[in-house]
């Protein structure tokens, strides 16, 4: 029996269909149209007003999705206090983008299959499918959200799944309408509908989209190939921090995205800095050397692939020295990633170990560390050389 096309009319779902498409037509015509229209009705300082709420909206409702729905919710890269985790749950419901709860089970399930059958915006179905097609056609059968067990025993979450549409049209339009209408009455209202509320809307959809689409389409690919999802230095601006696909794809439970310190990443210096007032705790991070070996991974298999095309004899000499630091690199990270299990199992008081053993296991630790470290010089040198003997 052949499978039904996913685009036809029969699978379109309508109620998201016409938000998303009279939203973006309501923001790219109306809003021109209004400033033609009733433009010099709006002092100057008033649009300053507007511009702001349309600012501060947007990080509000763009936090919500990043720091709340995302790192929080969907990968549980930290732990958050209450007043935390209701903030971003009003930010994320003002994004108009589901709530924390499905938006959660819809991510899981994109890590689990990316690229695959299952995935929900599943790049390899096309940049439009990824971008907004998965969302306004419906999926040939619904998704039983049994990845979100944890999600459904907090109340919060339970309550913003409840009321999340309300809750968005609140803070995300009524809000914005409403200081509109204390500056200028119903002409100030309407551009608060507009403007605060539904252009910022249709942005924040769209940097959150893209991530799904173009991150997944133009990029870098630092830290693994195995599927499509790219870094974007770029789309990160715009996504406070979310650009650095590959990285989160590779490392997701990490907090970070932007893990080198001169990379974009709001989401990250945010959530770090509620950590040093108590508002969140236990940040999950990927140790610095799994990190490393992630971009010597792929450094070697970008290498091996220059190395089977090459037409022109390379300097045996030189692969002799690239193999040898190769080996010597395995062996350092299989005896690194031994000395960190055991040492974090002591340190987590797992193993019954008195002092002088736990401080012998931290040496053995260090030692490990600084071993595979000196691998890691040694393999950068040899890629080096025989980098330049290919070129």
């Amino acid at each position: 029996m052949r499978n039904q096309p996913k685009y036809v009319w029969n699978n379109v779902h309508w109620g998201n269909s016409f938000f998303l498409m009279a939203t973006l037509v309501g923001t790219v015509i109306g809003v021109p149209w209004f400033i033609k229209a009733h433009g010099a009705e709006i002092s100057i300082s008033h649009w300053w007003v507007h511009l702001a709420v349309f600012v501060v909206l947007f990080i509000a409702s763009g936090m919500g999705v990043t720091l709340g729905y995302h790192r929080l919710f969907a990968h549980r890269s930290f732990k958050a206090k209450w007043p935390v985790k209701f903030i971003t749950l009003l930010g994320g419901a003002a994004a108009m983008q589901d709530s924390a709860l499905r938006w959660g089970a819809d991510h899981r399930r994109h890590h689990k299959h990316v690229d695959h059958e299952g995935d929900p915006y599943n790049f390899t179905e096309g940049f439009w499918h990824a971008h907004i097609g998965w969302i306004m056609f419906k999926p040939k059968a619904d998704p039983i959200n049994d990845n979100v067990k944890d999600l459904e025993s907090d109340p919060l979450v339970m309550w913003q799944d409840r009321w999340w549409i309300e809750l968005g049209l609140l803070v995300g339009f009524g809000i914005p309408t409403l200081i509109g209408y204390l500056l200028d009455g119903p002409i100030g209202a309407l551009c608060g509908l507009l403007v605060g509320g539904m252009a910022r809307m249709v942005a924040c959809h769209h940097c959150t989209f893209f991530i799904n689409s173009l991150c997944h389409y133009l990029g870098t690919q630092p830290y693994s190939s195995t599927n499509t999802a790219k870094d974007s230095w770029f789309m990160a601006i715009f996504t406070f921090g979310e650009g650095y696909h590959n990285f989160h794809h590779q490392f997701q439970h990490d907090y970070r995205n932007g893990v080198k310190w001169w990379q974009i990443d709001p989401t990250k210096w945010m959530t770090w800095s509620l950590s040093k007032i108590g508002l969140v705790n236990d940040l999950r991070r990927v140790p610095n050397e799994k990190i490393m070996l992630a971009e010597i991974g792929e450094k070697n298999r970008l290498l091996e692939s220059r190395l089977s095309v090459c037409s022109q004899p390379v300097c045996e000499k030189a692969q002799a020295l690239f193999a040898e630091a190769e080996q010597k690199l395995t062996a350092a990270a299989a005896a690194w990633e031994r000395a960190k299990n055991e040492y974090s199992k002591a340190a987590q008081k797992k193993l019954e170990l008195t002092k002088e053993q736990l401080a012998e296991l931290r040496v053995q630790f260090e030692t490990a560390v600084a071993e595979l470290r000196e691998a890691m010089k040694q393999w950068h040198a040899a890629h080096q050389q025989l980098a330049v003997q290919l070129a």
